[in-house]
């Protein structure tokens, strides 16, 4: 009896000959050569989701960013957008598929929203009462036009400001949940911090063009794109989220009468992938967007900053297309980065530099785990 083991790996061959030995020795040896394959397998499964030395996980953006346009035939494919900045994110894999500028600090007007929306779904409930401030009150267009003193639904405000973006909601419901704006301000930059968005720093709860002491209000596109994956598929209040940004229209009885309001994403209806998203418009920030999509078995998010100003809104209705076509062709297949970084959270500047020898090394070993098996051959002749 022969048992001939062969184990690829770069070309290294290790051959083991165990001849002569009984069958149930036999047996248990191949008993344990089994279970340190699928072992081995198993632990390099683990080693691509490992945090890179001296780095939290999420804070890693491994992103094409502006890699595309060094090769000649990509260049050639790469998405052509008006945005000043963007990304495309895979939320399975939790990389970057694209980014322009995409680490660069900038005004994000209501996509601010996303981020208010969950917060407020996980720290109340959406059945609660809601007494509006005269602050609340007094914010500007576009509103709904709350009355200081009255009581409203948390749910009714929840659909104004996600549907019609509507900032006095925003505030009446950030007051409610954080006790005042900068006390929720306080819980959305934990929010953000908490799942690695350091890039982002949030001062309104309506995204309006606002700063302090610390900075300004911001976040990147990167970030933009994280928050909107945690919205859509990670958080505890997904199912809740999804249902509101979903609702094409939504309608509720207040003291002033009845109440309408209209979704403002077309990408919910003019495509068959797009299953939430948030727009939104300062004279800072230009117009955005950020949005989750499902294509083709893949969860992904993208998000546009600065895609045009006044008489230019619809820019991001094709960028956002753009991308999504990008993802899925072959010139995307290459376009994970060469370069990645960590941003502070107050200000959006560089802190760290990951080694690119790391990176490659977990390319390789992830190519490893999927050859495995094929390149394990086990030749047993006569077993029994």
């Amino acid at each position: 009896m022969q048992i001939i083991i062969y184990i690829t790996d770069g070309g290294n061959y290790m051959v083991i000959f165990l001849k002569k030995y009984k069958s149930k020795i036999a047996l248990m040896v191949f008993i344990c050569v089994l279970v340190c394959t699928v072992s081995c397998l198993l632990d390099f499964k683990t080693l691509e989701k490992q945090k890179m030395p001296g780095l939290e996980k999420k804070s890693v953006f491994m992103a094409a960013e502006n890699t595309v346009a060094k090769n000649t035939d990509k260049a050639v494919n790469e998405p052509r957008l008006h945005a000043v900045s963007a990304a495309l994110y895979d939320a399975d894999d939790e990389t970057f598929i694209y980014g322009r500028n995409m680490r660069d600090s900038m005004a994000n007007a209501s996509t601010t929203k996303l981020l208010t929306c969950i917060v407020a779904l996980e720290k109340s409930d959406i059945n609660d009462t809601v007494t509006i401030s005269q602050n609340a009150a007094s914010q500007p267009a576009v509103k709904l036009g709350l009355v200081a003193g009255n009581s409203y639904n948390m749910k009714d405000l929840l659909y104004g400001m996600m549907l019609e973006s509507f900032n006095d909601c925003a505030y009446a419901i950030a007051e409610h949940v954080g006790g005042s704006t900068e006390g929720f301000a306080k819980l959305m930059n934990e929010k953000a911090n908490e799942i690695g968005c350091l890039g982002t720093y949030f001062i309104t709860p309506n995204g309006l063009d606002a700063e302090n002491d610390i900075s300004f209000h911001h976040s990147t596109a990167g970030d933009l794109c994280v928050i909107m994956s945690y919205c859509a598929w990670k958080s505890p209040k997904s199912t809740q989220f999804l249902e509101i940004t979903q609702t094409m229209q939504y309608t509720f009885e207040t003291e002033e009468g009845k109440m309408v309001f209209n979704n403002h994403n077309r990408l919910l209806t003019e495509t068959d992938y797009c299953i939430s998203g948030k727009t939104g418009f300062t004279a800072k920030a230009g117009y955005c967007y950020v949005a989750a999509v499902e294509k083709d078995g893949r969860r992904m998010c993208l998000s546009l900053l600065g895609c045009g100003w006044p008489n230019n809104k619809n820019y991001k209705w094709a960028d956002a297309k753009s991308l999504v076509e990008y993802a899925v062709s072959d010139a995307a297949e290459d376009s994970y980065c060469d370069a990645a970084c960590v941003t502070t959270q107050q200000t959006g500047d560089t802190r760290n530099t990951i080694n690119l020898k790391y990176i490659e090394n977990n390319k390789k070993n992830k190519k490893i785990c999927k050859n495995f098996l094929k390149n394990f051959t086990i030749n047993i002749g006569n077993f029994f």
